[in-house]
């Protein structure tokens, strides 16, 4: 990592500036002061922030441009609108910076309109240490079992969470202190509890997009969403129990009775069983809803259950799922935490 007082990260600096013909002027040294005035509740932080008259300019500075990256960075923007203040104030444009951009990454980022900066090989991107990859994540199967249990017990010690879930009592002492070190939980002499909701949701959705697990959008032959749910159940059930879970709306509409989606399904398949599914269901008559298909990246179908014949994932499940899906799910998400201990 570039420390930011470097020579080196000065130059891609000066270097990113040109490049956008800002200012000198208006190159903004301190970005934890002016990042801390606008936004100072997101566990979010660009890698560096400029600004010309009107607009602020948020940089991520990569060796290579990844979906990650460009789902983290429009997730940033999405966060930042959210302050009233800073949207009158300020016009918002993402930036990436990266030696390299694969083909699909740069079609998805001229959709979401982020300026592409090509840097030269010689210049050594850092990155920032936040919810990445170099912390302990919060949204690994072990930790987020800790996560969503501290939610639903409110306020209870790390061995009780511990034995409760049957995960270490290490990992779950790594997991709370992680949470401690970014203000979302709090300690009680021996008990535990999460502080701010907000900062935890924004934190699961920066640490792990949802969408980055899509892998297909399928039109099927249904009016509504929670009859094509019990439709595809029945059909996979048929087949020595082949394995589905409904998630996001779908899930967290039979959990919690609040904002049925009627034109979308949303559930979990194997890869090697997505062709299986196009052949029942895929159809490209007029009368259709979308199927949003994602492929697990962990065993979500071991803890899942059947509601008003709908197979679905565990309250757990929808609501890391939920949480991955940024501002757009919100005020589900949030009807979810509210009601996570009764569910």
């Amino acid at each position: 990592m570039i420390k930011k007082e470097s020579i080196e990260h000065k130059e891609i600096l000066n270097y990113i500036k040109d490049s956008l013909g800002i200012s000198s002027d208006h190159l903004n040294t301190s970005l934890s002061t002016s990042y801390e005035y606008y936004v100072s509740d997101l566990p979010l932080r660009p890698d560096a922030l400029l600004e010309d008259n009107d607009t602020i300019y948020l940089i991520e500075i990569k060796s290579k441009a990844t979906i990650d990256t460009v789902a983290r960075m429009n997730l940033l923007r999405d966060l930042w609108l959210q302050n009233e203040e800073m949207e009158k104030r300020k016009s918002i444009q993402l930036v990436v910076a990266a030696k390299s951009f694969p083909e699909r990454e740069k079609r998805i980022m001229d959709q979401l309109g982020i300026i592409m900066l090509k840097l030269p090989w010689t210049f050594k991107p850092g990155s920032n240490e936040q919810f990445g990859s170099k912390t302990h994540r919060i949204t690994s199967d072990k930790s987020w079992k800790i996560v969503s249990r501290l939610l639903k017990e409110k306020k209870t010690s790390i061995r009780q969470l511990s034995l409760l879930e049957n995960v270490s009592y290490g990992w779950a002492h790594k997991t709370v202190q992680a949470l401690m070190r970014q203000n979302i939980v709090k300690q009680d002499h021996n008990h535990v509890s999460i502080s701010n909701v907000d900062k935890l949701l924004n934190g699961v959705a920066w640490e792990r997009p949802l969408a980055n697990l899509k892998i297909d959008e399928i039109r099927i032959p249904f009016s509504g969403s929670m009859h094509a749910a019990r439709e595809i159940t029945e059909a996979f059930a048929m087949q020595d129990n082949m394995p589905v879970g409904f998630t996001t709306y779908t899930a967290a509409s039979l959990y919690t009775g609040y904002g049925v989606r009627h034109d979308a399904v949303y559930l979990y398949l194997r890869d090697e069983h997505l062709d299986h599914f196009r052949e029942l269901f895929e159809s490209h008559s007029g009368n259709t809803i979308k199927a949003v298909v994602y492929r697990p990246d962990r065993d979500v179908f071991q803890d899942s259950r059947e509601k008003e014949g709908i197979r679905i994932v565990s309250p757990s499940q929808t609501l890391l799922d939920l949480a991955g899906m940024g501002y757009s799910a919100m005020d589900i998400t949030k009807e979810m935490v509210s009601m996570y201990d009764t569910i």
